[in-house]
């Protein structure tokens, strides 16, 4: 039987020698006579039996422990000794490695990435899994082109050449942070390119049939999991931003009496104005109770105070969990599914759809149009638009695609 917290606390020291009190997948509990306890996997690599120490009790907890023996187990299927990655990351973080790829790597994260803390940040596991094992306790200096093509044939060996590219585009960001901070002189990236096989490509998959669109809305009503996310997924197809604007959406950009939000666009550094329809303000206005203290609208699940917006995985992982494979939908394709809908069942003008997704839309002299060109016809197309979704998930008739012309 798996060991018990309770259990933990009841055991007392034996006089004569230490002895283990046994958890589950190798994992124990060592008593020892003075009455210290210890967590410890038993593990094999290479043919050979190893002993990783997971931490002391009470300091480390026995969930914790568990969380440790799993990051180790999925080490050890992916051809990593844990014993010796715990070693390069502590010689990574000594005093002499202030130049290591992984201090520099941190730091990068810290200062550039707003949820780097969020332990499933998509970048931090990436390195985490893919460069820190092998690259992470080496002089940023010392790294050489071959050596992070090495790093990126084993993600191409597990099949996933997406994840091999953009680990390359994580590892140029933190070399060029280097070169920022004067820690090396160039960014040796750009001399692995073509080095890798192309992607397949491909836009975000997205649901652009009224057909489709309506039992995967009804689903998101229907959702079970945290209320956050089921908010999010039911106010992301009534604005359509991209995905990391809706989870970093912040409380005091928000005006409910106007029925608008209004940020800076990360991609594009320029300014937007979301026109918030009747059904998006009564998501919003559910939500303050929960969350209108804290500084996001949707904020991360393991900070209670809002000071941490959604892990970018949150929402996605419902999806899958709703049944909706990554070839049928994905968040970004919200974004997709109101551009073809708007258009071509709707009716919207163009322009007026590209304003609203925050694309760069110019008039007829090439002149960029300001944020708040068209804002009351845009108004109107996002309440018939949240209108039109209501009587999507009602059942009513679907309308049919319009015949293009010419």
């Amino acid at each position: 039987m798996p060991i018990s917290d309770t259990a933990i606390k009841a055991a007392k020291p034996r006089t004569d020698k230490s002895y283990k009190i046994p958890d589950e997948k190798g994992m124990y509990l060592l008593i020892h006579t003075n009455g210290s306890k210890y967590f410890r996997l038993d593990y094999r690599f290479n043919d050979k039996r190893k002993t990783l120490a997971l931490g002391i009790y009470p300091e480390t907890t026995l969930k914790e422990a568990r969380e440790k023996r799993e990051v180790a187990r999925k080490q050890i299927a992916d051809g990593i000794d844990p014993s010796e990655n715990k070693k390069a990351v502590k010689e990574s973080r000594s005093a002499g490695s202030a130049n290591s790829f992984e201090i520099i790597a941190r730091e990068w994260g810290l200062k550039k990435i707003d949820d780097w803390d969020d332990k499933n940040n998509r970048s931090k596991r990436m390195l985490e899994r893919n460069v820190f094992p092998w690259l992470g306790s080496q002089p940023i200096t010392a790294i050489l082109p071959k050596d992070i093509l090495a790093c990126l044939r084993r993600v191409e060996d597990r099949g996933t050449i997406e994840t091999a590219h953009r680990t390359l585009q994580i590892c140029g960001q933190v070399f060029r942070y280097a070169v920022a901070t004067g820690r090396v002189d160039r960014d040796i990236t750009p001399d692995l390119r073509g080095a890798l096989p192309p992607t397949k490509g491909g836009n975000f998959a997205a649901m652009t049939d009224p057909k489709q669109a309506a039992p995967l809305l009804r689903a998101i009503d229907s959702y079970t999991g945290s209320f956050v996310v089921k908010s999010a997924l039911q106010l992301a197809p009534l604005v359509f931003v991209r995905p990391g604007e809706l989870r970093h959406a912040e409380w005091a950009h928000i005006d409910l009496d106007a029925k608008e939000w209004r940020y800076l666009v990360p991609k594009t550094k320029t300014p937007h104005i979301v026109p918030l329809s009747n059904q998006a303000i009564e998501i919003l206005t559910n939500m303050h109770p929960l969350t209108g203290n804290g500084r996001f609208v949707f904020p991360c699940a393991r900070t209670p105070n809002g000071s941490r917006a959604m892990s970018d995985v949150a929402m996605l992982a419902a999806l899958r969990r709703m049944g909706f494979d990554k070839t049928e939908m994905s968040v970004h394709g919200f974004r997709a599914m109101a551009r073809t809908i708007l258009d071509e069942v709707l009716g919207f003008r163009p322009d007026f759809i590209d304003h609203q997704l925050a694309h760069a839309v110019r008039d007829a002299n090439g002149r960029a149009y300001n944020r708040t060109s068209h804002l009351p016809e845009r108004h109107k197309m996002m309440q018939a638009w949240s209108d039109y979704l209501d009587s999507l998930k009602n059942g009513a008739q679907v309308i049919a695609f319009k015949a293009k012309s010419g």
